[in-house]
């Protein structure tokens, strides 16, 4: 019988090794989108990721149960992005350096894009060609925007457990949304 989430977190409290492998095998690849959802830097997204693993090991024994475990890690993991942005936005002004995502960013990786899959190969790529577009609009949206379409659309959570992960309140979260995909509909709408 497989072991909930829950059950991994407090014997990974108890350092237990297995434990703590089989959460970051289950929830590496998420904590890395969520991660570059935030940072859209791809080593400061595994920096970030290997951050909230290191603190979901010192901090496992905190975790009350309130919440799901996948919503208490997620606030761990946006936690360090947020602390790894105002460390890096600190040392940006007093050098005086320009952010690397003002110019050029990189490709998307398959993690970081995803495309729905279609019979008809002439929409498939039509289809393609504009989710890729609206990834990288999100790109130009604020971090806590980022973050709640990323939540949402990728991770599938309901705005109670996006307001739990990004500690805000959830009419907080619905504006979040809600201005991201006005932004969005009208930079797409300025483009057709």
């Amino acid at each position: 019988m497989e072991s909930s989430d829950e059950q991994l977190c407090r014997a990974v409290a108890e350092r237990k090794p297995e434990a703590f492998d089989l959460l970051v095998e289950r929830y590496q690849e998420r904590a890395y989108r969520i991660a570059w959802s935030i940072v859209r830097d791809r080593e400061e997204a595994k920096d970030c990721s290997q951050e909230a693993f290191l603190r979901l090991h010192e901090s496992a024994g905190s975790f009350a149960g309130q919440s799901k475990f996948s919503t208490w890690f997620y606030r761990i993991v946006v936690n360090c992005c947020l602390d790894h942005q105002r460390r890096r936005r600190g040392w940006r002004r007093l050098l005086g350096w320009r952010d690397r995502r003002d110019e050029t960013p990189d490709a998307p990786d398959s993690v970081e894009q995803a495309a729905a899959p279609f019979v008809d190969p002439t929409e498939g790529l039509h289809a393609e060609r504009r989710m890729s577009r609206v990834w990288a609009l999100v790109d130009e949206l604020s971090p806590q925007q980022r973050a709640a379409v990323t939540l949402s659309c990728r991770e599938g959570l309901a705005t109670k457990e996006i307001a739990a992960v990004l500690s805000l309140s959830e009419a907080t979260v619905r504006v979040h949304l809600h201005r991201a995909l006005n932004t969005l509909r009208r930079r797409l709408g300025d483009e057709a």
